[in-house]
Formats: C-alpha cells, sequence, structure tokens
C-alpha cells in the first residue's frame, strides 16, 4: 500500500520541497497545502492545495482555514496529515479531529513564547490551551530541539500522543553542495556587492525585531569602529513581515558599513563570501535552517544562546552563544573570530561533518518515513481512525519510542 502524506504549512511552505522530494523517493505519494505560491511545487510535480490563513492575527480567517482544511481531507483523503509552524500545528487537528493521524512538528516556539512585549504575554495562557485541545486529535508530536520537548511534557501539551524528536527538517547536502559549486565565483560577487576586499559579517533572517535585528546592528555599529573593514551583510525579506518588520530608516543609519539585501535565492555563494555567521534571533527556533546551511559551508557562527541555537553551536568549538539583546556580547564574539583567521577557520570547519551526520535531509526523512509507517499499520483494517482505547494509545507510544526516537 503506497503512504499518501499531505504537508500543511504557511506560506514559506516550498521550503519543504526538498523533504517531499525525499519521501516520494522513498515511495511515499505526498501532496502539500499551504498559504504561498503553488508554482514551487508544480514545478516538482508536487500535487499542491491552497488555503488561507493570516499568521498576525485574524480570528474569522482562522475558522475559514480550518473549514478549508476540514473539506481538503474529506476530498483527498490522505493516510497521514503532516503539519509546520505553529498555527498549522493548531488549525489542522482542529479541522481534521481525528478523522486521520496528524503529525505535528514543532519547529519552535513562535512568537508567543519569544516576544517579552504585553500582547505575547497575555496570549500565553492562550497558546497553552489551543495547544491542549489541538491535542487531543494529534497522534505524535515531533520535536526540532530538547528544550521544546521539555516545555511541552511541563505544561503536559501532549494530551496522550508520544513525542518523537527529530532534529531539524533536514538539509540536502547535496543540493548544497551542488549549488556552491554552481555560484559565481568570490571574486564576482564582491564585485556587485562592492566589497572589495572587506571581511564579510553575514546574517540571513526575516528582518524583524524577533529575529534580533537590531541588536545586529547595534553591535555593527561597535564593531565598525573597532573594524572599520567589516561589512555587515543582510539576507531576507522585510516588506512582507508586517508589524515586526524592521524599519528601513533603521537599517539606512548604519550605512555603508550595513547594507540590505532582501530575499535572495544565492544563499550558498554569499556564504562563500563570510567570514563569520551572525544569527542574533531572540525566536525560540526549532533548529535555524540557516545555521545548519553556515555549518555545511564551514563559516563559524555567533548565534544566541536559544533553543535550536545551541542544539548546534557548541561554545568555542564551532562558534560562539551570547546573550539575546546583548549588542556588546554579539560584536565581542565577532571580533574575537575575527582577529583570530586561522582558529575561526578551524571553527567552522568542525560544523561540516556534524551537519552531514545528524542533520542531512536523508537522515532526517528516513526518520519521518518510519514514523509515518507505524502510525498507518497501528490503523485498524476498514477503519479510518487510529485505536482510541488507552491499551491502543500505550501500544503506539511504545512503538514509537521503541524506534523513531533519535
Amino acid at each position: 500500500m503506497t503512504i499518501h502524506v499531505l504537508c500543511v504549512g504557511g506560506e514559506d511552505h516550498a521550503l519543504r520541497i526538498p523533504f517531499l522530494s525525499a519521501l516520494r523517493d522513498r515511495g511515499f505519494r505526498v501532496s502539500a497545502a499551504g498559504t504561498g505560491a503553488a508554482l514551487p511545487f508544480t514545478r516538482n510535480d508536487i500535487e499542491y492545495h491552497g488555503y488561507s490563513f493570516d499568521r498576525f492575527g485574524a480570528r474569522i480567517n482562522d475558522r475559514v482555514a480550518i473549514g478549508q482544511l476540514s473539506q481538503l481531507v474529506r476530498s483527498i483523503r490522505p493516510d497521514v496529515v503532516q503539519t509546520f509552524d505553529t498555527k498549522p500545528n493548531l488549525l489542522a487537528p482542529l479541522a481534521i479531529r481525528g478523522s486521520v493521524p496528524v503529525v505535528r512538528t514543532i519547529n519552535g516556539m513562535g512568537w508567543v513564547f519569544s516576544s517579552t512585549n504585553l500582547k505575547a504575554l497575555a496570549f500565553r495562557p492562550i497558546y497553552l490551551t489551543m495547544q491542549r485541545l489541538a491535542a487531543r486529535w494529534t497522534t505524535a508530536t515531533v520535536f526540532q530541539n530538547t528544550a521544546d520537548r521539555s516545555f511541552f511534557q511541563r505544561y503536559h501539551l501532549l494530551g496522550n500522543s508520544p513525542d518523537v524528536l527529530i532534529g531539524s527538517s533536514g538539509i540536502d547536502v547535496a543540493a548544497f553542495e551542488t549549488a556552491q559549486s554552481q555560484a559565481s565565483s568570490d571574486a564576482r560577487l564582491r564585485a556587485e556587492l562592492n566589497l572589495g576586499d572587506c571581511e564579510v559579517v553575514l546574517t540571513v533572517s526575516r528582518l524583524t525585531v524577533q529575529k534580533g535585528i537590531p541588536t545586529l546592528l547595534d553591535a555593527a555599529a561597535i564593531v565598525h569602529a573597532a573594524r572599520p573593514g567589516v561589512r555587515f551583510l543582510l539576507v531576507g525579506p522585510r516588506e512582507s513581515e508586517g508589524p515586526f518588520a524592521v524599519d528601513q530608516a533603521l537599517i539606512d543609519r548604519h550605512a555603508p558599513y550595513v547594507t540590505a539585501l532582501g530575499a535572495r535565492s544565492d544563499v550558498p555563494a554569499l556564504l562563500g563570501l563570510a567570514n563569520v555567521f551572525a544569527c542574533p534571533t531572540e525566536y525560540r527556533e526549532g533548529i535555524p535552517r540557516v545555521l545548519l546551511e553556515a555549518g555545511l559551508a564551514g563559516v563559524p557562527i555567533v548565534a544566541t544562546r536559544v533553543p535550536g541555537c545551541d542544539d548546534v553551536v557548541v561554545e568555542n568549538w564551532n562558534g560562539h552563544l551570547v546573550p539575546e539583546r546583548d549588542p556588546r556580547a554579539l560584536a565581542a564574539a565577532i571580533l574575537d573570530l575575527l582577529q583570530d583567521p586561522a582558529r575561526a577557520r578551524a571553527m567552522g570547519a568542525r560544523s561540516v561533518e556534524t551537519v552531514r551526520r545528524e542533520f542531512d535531509l536523508n537522515v532526517v526523512t528516513d526518520r519521518y518515513a518510519e514514523l509515518y509507517r507505524q502510525l498507518v499499520s497501528a490503523v485498524r483494517p476498514g477503519d479510518d481512525q487510529l485505536p482510541s482505547s488507552r491499551d491502543g494509545r500505550d501500544y503506539q507510544r511504545a512503538r514509537l519510542h521503541s524506534s523513531a526516537v533519535s
């Protein structure tokens, strides 16, 4: 029997295409539902269904999304629904209500547990209630880092479903290395970006407050004062980030030593220019993909000591970990690496084998594939639902923990 997996996400769901393609290579039928453009999926021959929600709020829109997802599942009848991102993780279980096994992947805790503003703090009890409700119709929960797993266990957000640790969504090592080999020469890219022979600190991120961009800009000013030849490149969208976006005027105040390039498709090539990769996020990440890319490129990393980042970066081994919202500490860590290039290169090189061994897309996909097979095999013949008795749940939990936990 071919297992049909419907993967549900948000506007950046195209990032899951390599994962879906790898599943298909393993004999699964795959389809996707998201709020972004269909073209990237159709180019890869992946069946795609659009639905709508507003990640910044809009309760009415959320109810519409629940209805759309419910209708979609009834129409295409997948064997497993896989969800990524905060809102899909909440909305899909409420839409499906046990008619199909649902696997939710907690790839970070989102704005509610990353921001310290009053609105986020007020919403946290509501978030916990919604997670407990969604857990009633969740078959298994995958965590990308140990801190998030511990949080869900501590606050009883799992219901009776098992939890599984699968680090990251995986990085396609072969595709990344191919992109590097086909990239423009460093000299040409430096000329295009008017870098000359400047040292480069690269950041790839949505340009939002929660991603620590204001802290990075303050740190850049400190670094510039001590080392005027350094250039900071910011890669990622800003205009699409709504109320969370960093003001362009704030970025412009740090010109010419800070340049915002917008979203780019040549990150592997840009990493080839970088002396240091900076990840100043205040956001509770799952496992940040950008850290895996930087690690695979052999670039030493400076990141904040937050869940997800500290699953990749080991202090003084492959980079530095610094406190959140501390531009002086961030600047000091960047300067430490710039001032000792040989040591920095050695630190960056240590990440390469770790990423290959633990975060390669093939390793991650194999773990998900085994999880899906176990869930489908637990469905009673002729029944669309998993066993609902406590014995059935205990049996399922034991099977998952015995072979799917990494």
